[in-house]
């Protein structure tokens, strides 16, 4: 089981099946807020559903699975951060951030800080050469975590993501490379 140290009160633990409850308690008390812009939220209706994901990820082949982790806040569950992979992804040394924060523990740098931890885990320990960041257009933010940390605006995919109201937003597409990062 992987963590990562991000500082005295941040920590990055892989998530596992204990986590579930965390998950669901913080998405049952934000639903307004994180239904904006995650599509996964109007679908998460019980606890169980948070534990299906953590098992869907479990069951999914190595070469794929996503790495997802707690960010925990002085030992408490504040949010999710993961790498995405498809199938295309690992023999092109790439992937994709995700990730979402309790809203009651913004603007505190707590993701900045995680997302910077798991970009240099993914260039330094996996050995990756693109990590990409994908925000809901509007999503300040999320976007604003990419700007912090460096990445290139890339463009706009539109009709990026489906929510489960059936309508689609576009995707700001935001990329870091190794040989910018470690610089």
């Amino acid at each position: 089981m992987t963590e990562l140290i991000v500082n005295e009160d941040i920590k990055l633990k892989q998530l596992d099946e204990s986590d579930a409850s965390g998950i669901f308690a913080t998405i049952d008390s934000q639903r307004e807020y994180m239904g904006k812009w995650l599509p996964f939220v109007a679908e998460t209706k019980t606890v169980n559903d948070s534990l299906a994901y953590i098992r869907m990820i479990a069951e999914t082949p190595e070469s794929f699975r996503e790495l997802v982790f707690c960010i925990l806040y002085r030992d408490e569950f504040a949010g999710l951060i993961g790498l995405k992979f498809n199938p295309a992804d690992k023999p092109n040394k790439r992937t994709e951030i995700g990730y979402w924060l309790s809203e009651n523990l913004q603007k505190k740098g707590i993701m900045t800080l995680s997302a910077k931890a798991l970009t240099n885990y993914a260039f330094n320990i996996l050995k990756l050469n693109r990590v990409a960041i994908k925000c809901a257009t509007g999503n300040l933010k999320s976007r604003n975590i990419a700007l912090r940390l460096g990445f290139t605006y890339e463009g706009t995919e539109r009709d990026g993501e489906l929510f489960p109201d059936n309508h689609f937003v576009d995707l700001e597409v935001y990329s870091m490379l190794k040989k910018d990062w470690n610089k």
